[in-house]
């Protein structure tokens, strides 16, 4: 039978399901924690507390889960996605997933066709809510995402996309990391996903950090902090939780959690100097949810556990030193980071033994949903620490009024998402964000007037949300919409000696070569193709599209900017930089080294021309 959609009114969607079943599980109290913003924090925990008193074990352990779920909707996704579900989780749908595991909240991801469009998103979530309050004890679900922006993005176009936290720092704009975040918000409100998993609030003071990067805000722990703050003031001001991550810090590695368990070996000073400051300030501006991290930090626990399943650091430093008592979430339990120690049903429960309050996508939810069911049943869990983690939990869903009207609606889609607006102030805010590293000679700006023929060369990473097709196609016809005559060819992260070999010839006659770099190495061929391009006499004009390290590598180059990443939204910004129609205001938040030397600074923070 074919879903209807749910575009009905939010009135209809709220009389029909939410009042009736609240009412009808509640008895007495027609609408759990209804008024829960406007009553003293004793009243609403209360009823709360009733709320959980009525659970049972099983609705308890779901509770603590947060889930990946395949399908554009809640009740019929397509036969691909019934067969991914069943064979990863042992359910057909979201319907049968809340209805069998209980779970308190899930996740939305691109590649488990979750976010195919805005009204498909909104009508996803409406059924998932839906669902949700049809059960024996209605809670409405926590749908979250990671929409950090720049390189990490779910939700692509029509949705606004905003420029990425180093871009943002760049500009050093605390006005617009806010506004940046409140706009974001707006939208994911707008689409029913009510916690976001940002901002970043790692410091990254390792160039070699392969996961973090432009991810983060910068290398400076009191600026990063400062973005930090205005960045959650914007989230929860539009409505969504904010997520602090990765505590306690994921800023000096080089390895990547997704892949190996990275170990962090500073010293407790410097972790409370370098580490710990913007999730200080995260919780002193009262974040909503704070991610951990998994890595291992030796000075903090010396039993060498991640931090994740760490009690001195998630009780001890998190819950104990910084007094926190909002949601605690672990990172993804599929990651090789937290499973590298202890199996798959050992993880979640001694997540829950070190502080933890919500269990983020486990690898198997069976296993994981089983090993904290026994867990109780065995006397190492008891259902009063359960209860502890549900509270945290259930205060934020009261807090984000989804007991109150979880459900959103077509027209609120069409009257938030991507609207012009929106879009002119993410325009705007890149504006602030390009940095202007070199200009031999003055040579930028270029000017419109004379036609100058551009070839736009380099690197065409696998395009994140926010890039409507290969970098170098964007950045081209951003130019010629300047009024550039420009042509694109693609030279990839590793150029071979045939590509090399024809980005050279077609270099020939053109007045400017423009290159996207991405995360230049020692031995990376993409130096061995600016070099060339240089030989040839042809002025080169590089652009980095991750990482601002690449400057250190390319000495050849006439003019050197750091865009930070490759969304249409930054590539743009870097287009009118080029062209003259924007000023080059962004300013280094992390210091680059020299390549040969990296005691020594090349270009310190703050560092950054103008025209």
């Amino acid at each position: 039978m074919q879903q209807r959609p749910l575009h009905t009114s939010r009135r209809t969607l709220l009389t029909a399901t939410a009042t009736a079943a609240a009412a009808a599980a509640l008895g007495t109290i027609p609408s759990p924690a209804q008024a829960a913003d406007a009553q003293p924090a004793d009243s609403r925990d209360r009823e709360l507390r009733r709320i959980i008193g009525r659970m049972s074990l099983e609705e308890k352990v779901g509770q603590l889960f947060v889930s990946r779920v395949y399908g554009e909707t809640a009740t019929n996704p397509a036969q691909a996605d019934i067969d991914l579900n069943l064979a990863q989780l042992g359910v057909r749908d979201a319907a049968e997933l809340i209805a069998k595991y209980h779970v308190g909240g899930i996740i939305y991801f691109g590649w488990a066709h979750n976010v195919r469009e805005p009204h498909q998103i909104a009508d996803l979530s409406n059924g998932i809510q839906k669902v949700a309050l049809q059960q024996a004890t209605p809670v409405p679900m926590l749908i979250s995402t990671d929409q950090e922006h720049g390189i990490v993005c779910r939700v692509g176009k029509p949705a606004t996309l905003m420029p990425g936290a180093m871009a943002l720092g760049a500009s050093g704009s605390r006005a617009d990391a806010r506004r940046a975040a409140r706009i974001a918000g707006r939208e994911l409100a707008a689409l029913g996903i009510r916690q976001n998993y940002a901002p970043v609030a790692d410091v990254n003071v390792n160039p070699g950090n392969i996961v973090i990067g432009v991810r983060s805000f910068g290398a400076d722990p009191a600026a990063v902090a400062r973005m930090v703050t205005a960045q959650v003031d914007g989230y929860e001001g539009a409505g969504i939780a904010a997520t602090a991550k990765h505590f306690p810090g994921h800023g000096d590695t080089t390895d990547d959690s997704h892949y190996a368990l990275p170990y962090i070996h500073h010293t407790r000073e410097e972790f409370e100097r370098l580490d710990l400051p913007p999730f200080e300030a995260a919780v002193r501006a009262g974040i909503d949810s704070i991610m951990t991290a998994h890595i291992v930090v030796p000075a903090l626990d010396p039993n060498e556990d991640p931090a994740t399943l760490s009690r001195p650091i998630l009780t001890g430093v998190l819950r104990e030193q910084l007094g926190y008592d909002g949601v605690v979430v672990t990172d993804s339990l599929g990651m090789a980071g937290v499973r590298t120690k202890y199996g798959d049903d050992r993880v979640p429960v001694l997540a829950l033994k070190a502080g933890v309050d919500q269990l983020l996508n486990p690898p198997s939810l069976e296993v994981a949903w089983n090993a904290v069911f026994n867990a109780v049943r065995g006397g190492e869990l008891t259902e009063e620490r359960l209860d502890e983690s549900i509270l945290r939990v259930l205060r934020l869903k009261a807090r984000l009024g989804l007991f109150r009207d979880p459900y959103t609606t077509h027209r609120d889609v069409d009257r938030t998402v991507g609207i012009s607006e929106h879009l002119r102030a993410a325009e705007q805010i890149a504006d602030d964000t390009t940095t202007l590293l070199v200009n031999t000679g003055g040579l930028l700006p270029l000017s419109a007037r004379t036609s100058p023929n551009v070839l736009v060369l380099g690197a065409d990473p696998a395009s994140p949300s926010g890039t409507t097709g290969p970098p170098t196609t964007v950045f081209g016809k951003a130019l010629t919409e300047l009024g550039f005559t420009a042509t694109a060819l693609s030279t990839g992260t590793a150029p071979t000696a045939a590509k090399i070999e024809e980005a050279v010839a077609a270099a020939a006659g053109k007045d400017v070569v423009a290159v996207l770099t991405y995360n230049v190495s020692a031995t990376s061929s993409q130096r061995t193709l600016v070099g060339r391009l240089a030989a040839t006499g042809v002025p080169v004009v590089t652009i980095a599209v991750n990482r601002p390290y690449d400057v250190a590598r390319l000495p050849e180059a006439k003019a050197v900017l750091a865009a930070y990443s490759w969304t249409d939204t930054e590539l743009r910004a870097a287009a009118r930089v080029i062209a003259g129609k924007a000023e080059p205001q962004g300013r280094l938040p992390v210091p680059v080294q020299r390549a040969d030397d990296p005691t020594t600074t090349l270009y310190p923070i703050g560092y950054g021309l103008s025209y």
